[in-house]
């Protein structure tokens, strides 16, 4: 019976349904479970790891990545590109991946994340060059040992029928289908402390046609899965579907079975009244990826509008070459700066950021077992040590968004420990890095 035992906190951030911040507790984690919240706790034989000086938080939450892309941060041409030329830059070279190089970049992009306090992250793989499969992703996740929700993407309009993609990294419709079959059966679970969850997420209304995103959803509703996908990221987005379909994003997404609280979208940064109001009766989840945003340069989503209406909102990191960093408390940090910048210094308290980065993302994606420090719920833990410089002085170390650390001391997923003293323990990552490094210096040749 495993048991760990968390002591002497200072202070735990528990993102239960009362929003409490205790004080001065323990924390036993037994099973993968929470076990127990409190003063003093006994617990024989088990592991004691001391909380003096540290901040207790649930695992934060990643609701959309690319991971693969972790090879291919800052390449020349497509650093300063809008979307759409950012894509036609790096197509090419993703073009050249294969099953190593997915492996290694989720295996890189996973560690980032835990360093970030990450303990559950989504995945967004649309694209199978050279034999690559969403097997690939999955392996190293089990490795890196993170909660994972890999969705199986796909591309199926090229270049000669009109879409933006290269003809060689589109697939048959029938075998996109008949391969997220495949992959929902071997390695979807279900049930509390699921640690694979699997998705269905054609890639975009620009880069699939009309009748796979119904099919798609027809499909996931079957298989009891999610659906994933990018939805009016930027201006060229919403011109796209205006000229295509007729039509805005979100009316597109509701004619073809694309709302409901069993999907959730990607970015959403032009999303208009009508749209939000949509998506908070249907239960339409929103994953918000604002340095990504940034970066691109597609504007600040109405993230306070969303959630005032009550749609449900989670963050992401997205594709590490559209973001450069997959860093969740950063991430975190952004939204509430960029609704500060939209809406006024009140928009976005740092508690209400943190919020979406633990519970929100758990609702986006379905999981009711995470994202919150409370009994029965998962032991997915993040232990951040707030006696360092960059708390020194902060009258309230609980707002760790404001003044706080960057990098998680330990981290805990089913009550295994993932991080100990800001070092990735599961894997060798040195070994990791030094591969990732020839495979890019390959990619460049």
């Amino acid at each position: 019976m495993a048991r760990t035992l968390i002591r002497n906190i200072d202070t735990v951030v528990t993102m239960d349904d009362a929003h409490r911040v205790l004080t001065g507790v323990d924390i036993l984690m037994e099973n993968g479970m929470i076990a127990g919240i409190g003063t003093g706790l006994d617990a024989p034989g088990a592991e004691v790891v001391e909380g003096r000086g540290c901040v207790v938080t649930p695992g934060l939450i990643n609701t959309h990545h690319h991971l693969y892309q972790t090879l291919t941060r800052s390449v020349p041409g497509g650093q300063d590109a809008l979307l759409f030329g950012w894509l036609q830059t790096l197509y090419p070279i993703w073009a050249r991946f294969g099953p190593e190089e997915m492996f290694v970049a989720t295996q890189v992009g996973l560690a980032e994340l835990a360093l970030s306090g990450c303990t559950l992250s989504a995945d967004h793989l649309y694209l199978f060059p050279n034999g690559s499969r969403l097997d690939d992703t999955i392996a190293a996740a089990g490795e890196v040992g993170l909660r994972f929700h890999p969705t199986r993407g796909a591309m199926s309009i090229g270049e000669s029928d009109g879409g933006l993609p290269p003809d060689s990294l589109v697939e048959r419709e029938e075998d996109i289908l008949n391969d997220s079959i495949r992959v929902v059966d071997a390695f979807h679970a279900t049930g509390p402390g699921a640690m694979v969850q699997v998705g269905l997420a054609p890639c975009s209304p620009f880069s699939v046609s009309r009748e796979l995103m119904r099919d798609a959803a027809v499909l996931a509703r079957d298989k009891g899965v999610r659906l994933h996908t990018h939805l009016a990221e930027n201006d060229e987005d919403i011109a796209y579907s205006e000229e295509m379909f007729g039509c805005r994003p979100g009316q597109y997404a509701e004619d073809l079975g694309w709302t409901g609280d069993d999907v959730w979208h990607a970015h959403c940064v032009k999303l208009d009244a009508q749209e939000i109001d949509l998506f908070a009766q249907t239960g339409t989840g929103v994953a918000h990826c604002p340095c990504s945003n940034c970066r691109l340069g597609s504007g600040i989503a109405p993230v306070r509008a969303m959630r005032d209406a009550g749609v449900r909102v989670g963050l992401g990191v997205d594709g590490s070459a559209s973001n450069d960093a997959a860093d969740m408390i950063g991430e975190a940090r952004m939204a509430m700066l960029l609704q500060r910048v939209a809406k006024g210094a009140d928009a976005m308290a740092s508690m209400e950021a943190l919020e979406i980065a633990t519970r929100g993302g758990a609702a986006v994606l379905g999981r009711d077992d995470v994202g919150q420090i409370a009994d029965g719920f998962r032991a997915d833990i993040a232990v951040w040590d707030v006696s360092g410089i960059e708390a020194a002085g902060s009258w309230d170390k609980a707002a760790l968004l404001l003044a706080g650390p960057r990098r998680v001391r330990d981290l805990f997923v089913e009550g295994r420990r993932i991080v100990r003293d800001g070092e990735i323990v599961t894997v060798d990552t040195g070994r990791v890095l030094r591969r990732a490094e020839e495979l890019v210096a390959r990619l460049m040749a």
